[in-house]
């Protein structure tokens, strides 16, 4: 016997129905526009609304270009981000993440994209976020060209979203930093981090959740400051430092340290037969990772393998260049130190920590 088809509704399901507010997107853009527009610069060019973003490689004046792309997200730090309503920093580390990348290839970043994802579209929320990062492109100067912004009703539940950052830079094919250029006896140049940055984070929260920490009070290592505020510090974005730094193009090499820490990522900007030995025996290691450290109960080498530990990148100089390019980092605004030097790899080791007892 065969079934009966089922019977069919009197009434329309529309879009709105099923969880999705075309129009609310529409607002959305509408009331960004001027958000992105403040983040313009020479090459940027079309509307938001389009299928695609435009820029003008033309106009920046570069001969022969190489374009340097990145791609990332802010990891579990979201989490945090939404219990804490941090919103508009989150929206920075978002551009920080990729826009950092981009400069490690000695690329100046030039425009981004972001993809915003969530189940019921709060347009105050993506409206802050899409606020932060604005202000992130405008610390690494570039340009907000468009983006996405999905409703996933069924997909995301209750207050969830997530982010990912798309960035595209440019440099001259000349200027491209090469790993190959870094030598035995090049100095290596630590910048301060502005905190965890955005790496870390699921080890951050497993330790809040084990020792039953309330994220709400002052910090246990800072009297003056809420731990919420410090574990959301937004990502250095380290453009400006870049540029002072290579005005006589003097930086052979760059390393953006994120996940992996000063474990796996210096490795990534020098050839294998070479070996970075960090000197930590002058280093103070920030509170806040003291902290971690601790309750966490873990070793140097397992936190230098999760946390920048207050470094957020590297720059690799000639020896006779040291001074020039610090005094110039430190004018942009920045906290420099000379905090290893590069050696011939005489073991296995890529990474050697002096003064660290791992």
């Amino acid at each position: 016997m065969s079934k009966k088809p089922n019977k069919l509704i009197n009434h329309s399901i529309t879009y709105i129905d099923s969880g999705v507010n075309i129009d609310e997107g529409n607002k959305l853009i509408s009331e960004i526009s001027h958000i992105t527009k403040a983040t313009s610069i020479k090459g940027a060019t079309g509307e938001l609304g389009g299928f695609g973003g435009l820029f003008d490689l033309k106009k920046t004046g570069l001969k022969d270009p190489i374009l340097v792309s990145s791609t990332d997200g802010v990891g579990t730090k979201l989490k945090l981000a939404i219990q804490t309503k941090s919103y508009f920093n989150i929206g920075i580390d978002l551009v920080a993440m990729c826009a950092n990348d981009v400069l490690a290839q000695g690329a100046k970043p030039l425009f981004f994209m972001d993809y915003y994802a969530t189940g019921k579209l709060d347009k105050d929320v993506a409206i802050e976020v899409i606020r932060g990062i604005a202000e992130g492109c405008k610390q690494s100067g570039c340009t907000l060209i468009g983006g996405e912004t999905a409703e996933m009703p069924g997909h995301y539940e209750n207050d969830n979203f997530d982010l990912a950052g798309f960035c595209v830079g440019a440099v001259e094919r000349k200027n491209l930093l090469k790993k190959c250029s870094v030598k035995s006896g090049d100095y290596v140049i630590g910048l301060s981090s502005s905190g965890i940055h955005s790496n870390g984070y699921s080890l951050v929260r497993k330790v809040l959740e084990t020792h039953s920490i309330n994220i709400f009070q002052k910090a246990p290592f800072d009297s003056t400051k809420i731990l919420a505020e410090i574990l959301m510090e937004p990502t250095f974005l380290y453009t400006k430092a870049f540029l002072a730094g290579n005005q006589k193009e003097e930086i052979k090499s760059i390393s953006h340290i994120t996940g992996g820490g000063l474990i796996e990522n210096p490795p990534r900007a020098f050839n294998s037969d070479l070996t970075i030995k960090f000197n930590m025996k002058d280093y103070e290691l920030p509170p806040l990772f003291k902290w971690l450290k601790d309750l966490a109960n873990i070793s140097l080498l397992e936190l230098a393998k999760t946390f920048n530990c207050g470094i957020g990148l590297l720059i690799f100089v000639n020896k006779k260049n040291v001074e020039t390019v610090m005094k110039n980092v430190n004018k942009a605004g920045y906290n420099s130190f000379v905090i290893g030097s590069i050696v011939e790899k005489k073991t296995n080791k890529s990474v050697i920590f002096d003064g660290w007892e791992l």
